[in-house]
């Protein structure tokens, strides 16, 4: 009787939904623009609120969040997401089921471990970066990490089917704890905390004699209820993936379960899980342990420049630095966060293209798993174009537009300054975003042909160079923060190019590159030619905010004119976006698609 429940239990599904890279990437692409609206809303509002110092804690707490959630996964989502399309292409369904089995206990083990290693660490870690009131924002972020890994168990298996729904509404809900739970409870904490300063003359316990101490002294607990809201989040996700998987399936009928193979040993597909998942994640380790080197080493050279000669680097930037700011000895977070306001902007971008590598990597494995060349070739090709034709324009648009975007964001009077240092950071950040976007979907697609190993070796041989080159260029005042950007550019151009070439050597397939980088390439630099030269020309009529979208608008168009006169857009691209054949009839009749 047991088992016929069961059996129900497993028919007792929708049909299964599955979409082509395009339309996962759509779906998913839609999801994440909501996503990171959200977050651009909410990081905005913090730093109006709560200025660079509040920004650098923020980013500070991230630093250390990112590895550690990194190692609690290792890997494992793309494992299993690689894995079930493997799995489902043979039509082995019942070993899909047993490695969704298998990943829950690894996941949960691996949650709780990190958790445990954030709080217990990061005390240790406020000191060397010499920000001993980051410790609230690292504590209330801890949690994230556990519920993290609990959804990581659902997105990946969903994602193997090629089914990026279930990711994307659990993102959506994430993104809107964030910033209306978050927002509200750093309001809340603010408005108390500073309304006992003036009852009281006292901030939780701590005297302050000056409303900017009392400022000073309720900062970090709001930034830390901020991120609560993040915590919250996760939780709330991990409830809809639960809920979603129990009640809905995953869309295997109980006749594909009947006609599979008998599934392998459990040892041996958790084998085959580890020596997957390992390689992935060291890779997105060495990935973040590197941001968090780097994160430190902008605080501590900074904060060795401050020490040694501060008047060097007050001539960089003058005014723009506050006597407040300098008086505190913050003056090395106070840049980070500069620093992490240009980030929020670019982290758009990489967001997108890390959108074409999920949807890319079951695609991708079932080509290769079927042996089908020419669908290979395709399915290769469809991913770098339209990598391309993302990172390209938006690279060259934030360098040329650098200062009106910024400041077209962040609107509040109390980051002017910051919005000015951070502009200047975004001009050379847009240079590196070209490289960091393309080289995820590149990583992804070596992945998907089971050369796990390959994104390994040349992000921790990228890694070793942007550290080396961060350590020297931070530490001379002229360069500073934007040392980083430039050991970002030496960095992942190097993966980009090394993973592109082997990508085409294992495969054996020579892509089309006039038409996937030298066309798109062509188009925006007309595109970023358009939005510098019309941003001037509406500054003169309008105001600088309606200049900037108008000039925005209009690069925009000059883009998508550019690319069809081009021909950068292809025939089966199209046909893969919803109601593409209509739009091909269209472009075919006027001859601007091939």
């Amino acid at each position: 009787m047991k088992k016929k429940g069961s059996a129900l239990v497993a028919g007792r599904v929708r049909e299964r939904k599955t979409q082509s890279f395009l339309k996962g990437a759509m779906v998913l692409g839609a999801s994440m623009i909501i996503v990171k609206l959200m977050g651009m809303i909410y990081k905005i509002l913090l730093s109006n609120q709560y200025g660079g110092i509040g920004t650098g804690l923020f980013n500070a707490a991230y630093a250390l969040y990112n590895p550690l959630f990194m190692l609690s996964t290792a890997g494992f989502p793309i494992a299993i997401s690689r894995m079930v399309s493997e799995s489902i292409t043979k039509k082995r369904f019942r070993d899909v089921k047993q490695i969704h089995r298998i990943s829950v206990p690894i996941f949960v083990i691996a949650g709780c471990a990190c958790f445990l290693a954030m709080v217990l660490g990061g005390f240790i870690y406020v000191k060397v970066i010499h920000a001993d009131n980051a410790i609230f924002a690292l504590l209330c972020l801890s949690p994230t990490i556990f519920f993290g890994c609990l959804m990581s168990i659902y997105r990946g298996y969903f994602e193997g089917m090629r089914n990026m729904v279930p990711t994307a509404i659990s993102e959506i809900i994430e993104a809107a704890c964030k910033l209306f739970l978050g927002l509200t409870a750093s309001f809340v904490v603010t408005k108390y905390c500073m309304g006992q300063y003036y009852d009281t003359g006292f901030v939780l316990g701590i005297k302050c004699a000056t409303e900017a101490d009392a400022e000073a002294a309720t900062i970090p607990i709001a930034i830390g209820a901020a991120i609560t809201g993040i915590t919250l989040g996760s939780l709330f996700g991990f409830l809809f993936l639960y809920i979603r998987y129990r009640r809905g399936g995953d869309g295997i009928t109980v006749e594909e379960l009947k006609a599979a193979p008998k599934p392998r040993e459990a040892g041996k597909t958790l084998r085959v899980m580890i020596r997957t998942a390992i390689p992935i994640g060291l890779g997105s380790i060495v990935m973040s342990i590197a941001d968090m080197i780097d994160s430190m080493f902008v605080n501590i050279r900074i904060n060795n420049i401050m020490q040694t000669d501060p008047k060097a680097l007050e001539g960089v930037y003058g005014s723009l630095i506050p006597d407040s700011v300098l008086e505190a000895g913050s003056t090395h977070t106070y840049l980070y966060g500069c620093y992490g306001i240009a980030l929020t902007l670019m982290m758009l971008i990489t967001a997108v293209t890390q959108v074409f590598g999920t949807t890319a990597l079951p695609s991708v494995t079932a080509a290769w798993t079927s042996k089908n060349k020419e669908q290979m070739k395709k399915s290769m090709e469809t991913v770098m174009r339209v990598t391309a034709l993302v990172t390209i324009p938006s690279g060259i648009g934030m360098s040329v537009l650098a200062e009106p975007l910024l400041s077209l964001i962040y609107s509040g009077s109390s980051v002017f300054d910051e919005t000015e240092i951070g502009s200047r950071v975004l001009a050379v950040m847009g240079i590196s975003v070209i490289f960091i976007a393309t080289s995820t979907p590149l990583c992804s697609m070596l992945q998907a042909i089971g050369r796990m190993d390959v994104p390994l070796k040349l992000l921790s041989i990228g890694m070793v160079i942007k550290i080396v080159i961060n350590y020297i260029l931070v530490g001379i005042p002229v360069i500073n923060i934007q040392g980083a950007n430039i050991g970002s550019i030496v960095c992942y151009g190097f993966v980009t190019i090394g993973a592109l070439y082997v990508l085409c050597r294992e495969t054996k397939i020579v892509p089309d590159f006039v038409s996937i980088f030298v066309k798109p390439l062509m188009a925006s630099a007309v595109c970023g030619a358009a939005a510098y030269f019309s941003e001037i020309f509406f500054d003169l009529f309008f105001r600088q905010r309606i200049a900037t979208i108008l000039a925005v608008i209009v690069a925009i168009v000059v883009y998508v004119i550019a690319l069809l006169l081009v021909r950068a857009i292809k025939r089966e691209d199209v046909l893969q976006m919803p109601k593409g054949n209509k739009i091909v009839k269209i472009l075919e009749k006027r001859k601007l698609i091939r």
